[in-house]
């Protein structure tokens, strides 16, 4: 069995997206996951099984979607693909609170980070399937635009490490 941890988009931010987390818990095991676990209410579901991440991600993308009445992103990843991504942060230094990981589902090009606008000093680096962003203001605080967030989930530096310590748990 393999543990994955699923990345919800825009569930329950912004008041968007509802989805309550024994909803979304219930979904995964009637989807034949196993140990099933959320994680804060921002999408966040930490699970066994022993099918392939993509089959993974296209059943959870289904079952989200008939819920939702319409598409909801999911992005997949493994505990040691989180640990990777904490071992890679290019802003460990900097407040966990303040460094968000922008998940995607392709790596970043260079043409994507010009595409940003309305940058004041936050910081932006490729990571593998991923984008780091630093915000020294707070995230709260920022008015930056990255056009491929669209397509992508972001959470802060706290949360990927309780999602590494969860899957530990499992």
């Amino acid at each position: 069995m393999t543990i994955y941890i699923a990345l919800l988009r825009a569930v329950n931010v912004g008041g968007t997206g509802k989805l309550p987390m024994a909803d979304l818990k219930a979904m995964c095991e009637s989807a034949g996951f196993g140990c099933v676990k959320t994680y804060i209410a921002s999408g966040n579901v930490l699970f066994t099984s022993n099918k392939s991440k993509a089959v993974v991600r296209k059943t959870l993308a289904a079952q989200l979607q008939t819920y939702a009445g319409k598409p909801v992103g999911v992005l997949v990843r493994t505990p040691n693909e989180l640990k990777s991504i904490l071992e890679n942060n290019p802003y460990s230094d900097a407040e966990p609170s303040k460094t968000a990981v922008l998940f995607l589902e392709k790596k970043a090009t260079p043409s994507d980070l010009s595409d940003c606008t309305s940058i004041k000093n936050e910081e932006l680096s490729i990571g593998k399937n991923e984008l780091y962003v630093y915000y020294p203001e707070g995230m709260g605080a920022t008015k930056i635009k990255i056009p491929i967030a669209s397509t992508g989930t972001a959470r802060n530096i706290n949360t990927v490490n309780k999602l590494v310590a969860l899957a530990n748990a499992l």
